[in-house]
């Protein structure tokens, strides 16, 4: 009730701000930390072993929340179970002009053009170093794991993209538990065009190589950084097909499906008439629908052989059983978080059936 009648009024963009730096705030004095994570956290430990490592349980923050891997153990108290950094790029970016982030209340939903505003990739890995060096205070059980997600510097010209995305990986792939190719956020001019296979193909060939090449001592048992894609919820099934293909081809460890969609037709009412004439993404609940279909059609497709993470309008825990459910190995949200407060992850962790322990990833489940 307090974090409705302080944060839901405000501009979105600002209380993200204030919110998530009182959650760092408490998490760095020990005893309201601690205080914190049993309060949040409590039953949420359910383990799962996917991609060769030790998910604390299912449930995970997906990128664009903590865009500079600066509050992972804050986040962690929540009881999420994987904390998804990112979208960093090589070098620092402003991002989009403000306004650029706003909340579509009737539809539950956000709508946002950010831009992957974030502090380049040098200055994230001296965060997420920090921030490594935190979890290590915690319980081996509690430990979350730590993805970050990579997109392409915004002035980097496409046919410059190979090596923009080479050098975000060199300095983060030896902080990440796994790698993100983040090339469907619609945010950046010409990002989603990176999605087609021959663009997408040199570039997950050169993450794969870097990642080998700085890290010598993976923390998943898979033997090399795990690496994931994440897809756009607006290709068309055929090109969603030719993805999976690709990520089988060239030894993609899995996909995450799915982003925000440009589709207005998913919102109801005045919003989505105030949508038509903004530019931007929109995640939350309307995106349930076409985020499950991707799912299910991914799994159809590939199997065993990729994991999959599933993200895009998990409203509550029945939403997220389905997912798993429908194949799904791991839950990631964000926007429902916006309207739910800070108590949902726990909710949605605890709610999740752990009885199947998946071993996705390494071959089989």
């Amino acid at each position: 009730m307090i974090f409705r009648l302080l944060f839901v009024p405000m501009d979105a963009e600002r209380a993200h701000h204030l919110s998530f730096s009182a959650l760092r705030l408490l998490d760095s004095t020990p005893l309201l930390g601690r205080l914190l994570r049993v309060v949040c956290a409590r039953g949420t430990v359910r383990p799962a072993q996917v991609m060769g490592l030790p998910f604390p349980n299912r449930v995970g923050l997906a990128a664009g929340f903590d865009k500079n891997g600066v509050g992972v153990r804050a986040l962690s108290s929540l009881g999420f179970g994987h904390i998804e950094v990112g979208t960093i790029t090589a070098h620092a970016q402003p991002g989009n002009d403000r306004p650029r982030l706003f909340r579509l209340r009737k539809n539950l939903a956000l709508l946002n053009r950010m831009g992957f505003n974030n502090d380049g990739a040098r200055q994230a890995s001296f965060n997420i170093a920090a921030e490594r060096r935190k979890i290590e205070s915690l319980p081996q059980r509690l430990r979350p794991i730590v993805g970050i997600n990579i997109g392409k510097t915004k002035v980097v010209e496409a046919a410059d993209a190979v090596a923009d995305y080479a050098a975000s990986t060199r300095a983060l792939a030896p902080l990440a538990d796994y790698l993100v190719i983040n090339v469907s956020s619609p945010n950046t001019p010409g990002l989603r065009d990176l999605q087609s296979v021959g663009s997408l193909e040199p570039i997950i060939t050169a993450v794969r190589d870097t990642a080998a090449e700085v890290v010598e001592r993976p923390r998943s048992t898979l033997g090399h950084v795990p690496l994931l894609v994440k897809i756009a919820p607006d290709l068309a099934d055929e090109d969603v097909i030719e993805i999976c293909d690709l990520a089988l081809r060239t030894g993609v460890d899995g996909l995450i499906t799915t982003n925000s969609t440009i589709d207005r037709g998913v919102l109801t009412d005045a919003e989505a008439e105030f949508a038509e004439g903004q530019a931007g993404g929109i995640s939350g609940r309307p995106v349930a629908e076409r985020s499950l279909e991707v799912l299910r059609l991914v799994q159809k497709h590939v199997g065993d052989e990729l994991t999959v993470i599933s993200v895009g309008g998990v409203a509550d825990a029945k939403d997220a059983r389905a997912r798993v459910a429908a194949g799904a190995d791991l839950v990631q949200f964000y926007s429902e978080m916006i309207y739910s407060g800070p108590f949902f992850p726990g909710r949605i962790a605890r709610g999740l059936e752990s009885s199947r322990l998946l071993t996705r990833g390494t071959g089989g489940a």
